[in-house]
């Protein structure tokens, strides 16, 4: 953490019914996982957001009855506002691969395994005093992280 940094509790946000029930069925997928837990006291907090998942496109008539094209929202994804956790935290500069260099790695090989980034993600496990500053919360209480959690800023390089 940086010095001049002090912890920061932002409120939760105000979501709508529907987005509520995406919310809820996140936590409890989380819980079930065991990858966050309930937490009463923390000294960072931070908002969940939840954002449409764009996905395939339609055409749409417009006002003039010309055909425009559109990408349809299909799901949500639940995100965590860390930027003030972000600002606060000492970035690592370790440089990550370019894709192009990793492609290259691959050539000649007969296999390679496709890890995605939830599992690969939630591999990552977060120090125990460490695990209250992902301290997130929702309509349905507070809870942390035990491990890793998307947004955090030197989350891909730790990757």
């Amino acid at each position: 953490m940086e010095d001049e940094f002090k912890p920061s509790v932002q409120p939760q946000r105000r979501v709508n019914l529907n987005i509520k029930e995406v919310v809820k069925k996140e936590v409890i997928k989380l819980l079930d996982a065991g990858l966050i837990y309930p937490i009463f006291d923390s000294p960072w907090v931070s908002p969940v957001q939840v954002v449409p998942k764009k996905r395939g496109m339609t055409a749409v008539k417009n006002v003039k009855n010309k055909l425009i094209p559109q990408r349809t929202v299909t799901r949500w994804r639940v995100c965590i506002n860390y930027r003030k956790l972000n600002n606060a935290t000492q970035k690592d500069h370790f440089p990550l691969p370019f894709i192009d260099q990793m492609l290259e790695h691959l050539v000649g090989h007969e296999y390679y395994y496709f890890l995605d980034g939830f599992s690969g993600y939630f591999q990552i496990l977060i120090a125990p005093e460490d695990q209250e500053k992902t301290t997130f919360t929702c309509p349905y209480g507070t809870f942390t992280y035990k491990r890793m959690s998307f947004r955090l800023c030197n989350a891909p390089a730790t990757f």
